[in-house]
């Protein structure tokens, strides 16, 4: 006796957070995750639903899929746009991207490890994304990706590989500060920024804070990271005053991670190291603040 059901939307809304939160860890684009899962969806509305016995799987390899095709072409835009590329910043408080509970999950989904990630070739982000983030085994990840799970297992020893020789390089610390301590260092840290006191802005950062700025051509912005304690205060400062002034400023969970909304034009995110900041992180491009608006609209 036959006892299959015959999959239905309802199947597919079901796996539609599964299939944005891969899509965007896989893009580093919200706005390209979304146009990913609405590409899935015509893919579900002319495939034959008697066939597909696991839905869950059949939408996650064609989204991994859509997800591969589309990398290639970004590659080629991320090596044309102007000034550091940054991920699209996300509010994560709600659940957009999954549940972030553990050091892990929120780790999977932060502007750190999704800059890194931009190194790796693309199956080999698919196969890193898919065992990280979401826990499959390396035989799913082979029918997903039709590999051998030999080959899969290769794949992702290489990525997680060079993530940690990128990560040892860079000195890249994940360390999550204490929320309080963190939002009294912010605020100090604009209060003097504000007020234009050089030696006290300095006196919050480490020797060798990186600031790093992305407005892609359309907003005014630094075209290369910013290096060392007295340049990093100096153009917090100028920034501060130039772009920021009189702006509503609210904390707001971003990535995984506390971060600083300017209104709806600026986000700006803090590295913390041994109670001082470490790096600095600001998306202005308001094209990469398009998705961030719609959910502060819906908030």
């Amino acid at each position: 006796m036959n006892t299959h059901v015959t999959a239905t939307d309802a199947d597919f809304e079901e796996h539609r957070p599964r299939m944005f939160g891969i899509a965007y860890r896989m893009l580093g684009s919200a706005s390209e995750a979304e146009d990913t899962v609405q590409d899935a969806y015509l893919r579900w509305v002319s495939a034959d639903r008697a066939e597909i016995r696991h839905p869950g799987a059949w939408l996650a390899k064609v989204v991994t899929n859509l997800c591969l095709n589309n990398l290639t072409s970004a590659r080629v835009r991320r090596e044309e746009y102007v000034g550091p590329w940054l991920p699209e910043p996300v509010l994560t408080g709600d659940g957009t991207l999954g549940p972030l509970e553990s050091a892990e999950q929120r780790d999977s989904v932060s502007m750190a490890l999704l800059v890194l990630l931009e190194q790796l070739t693309p199956v080999e982000r698919a196969v890193y994304v898919l065992r990280e983030a979401f826990a499959y085994g390396h035989r799913e990840i082979a029918g997903l990706l039709d590999l051998s799970e030999a080959n899969c297992r290769q794949l992702y020893r290489r990525a997680a590989g060079r993530v940690a020789a990128e990560r040892a390089a860079t000195e890249e610390r994940r360390f999550a500060p204490d929320p309080e301590r963190w939002q009294s260092l912010v605020e100090t840290f604009l209060s003097a920024a504000r007020e234009g006191d050089l030696d006290r802005l300095e006196g919050l950062l480490t020797a060798d804070v990186r600031y790093v700025s992305d407005g892609g051509g359309v907003v005014g912005s630094a075209l290369r990271p910013i290096l060392g304690r007295d340049k990093v205060a100096r153009f917090s400062i100028g920034v501060l005053e130039k772009f920021a002034a009189g702006l509503p400023v609210t904390v707001a969970e971003v990535n995984g991670t506390p971060a600083l909304l300017f209104g709806e034009v600026a986000v700006l995110l803090v590295e913390i190291e041994n109670g001082l900041v470490s790096g600095i992180s600001t998306v202005v491009n308001p094209e990469k603040l398009a998705f961030l608006r719609r959910q502060l609209s819906h908030s």
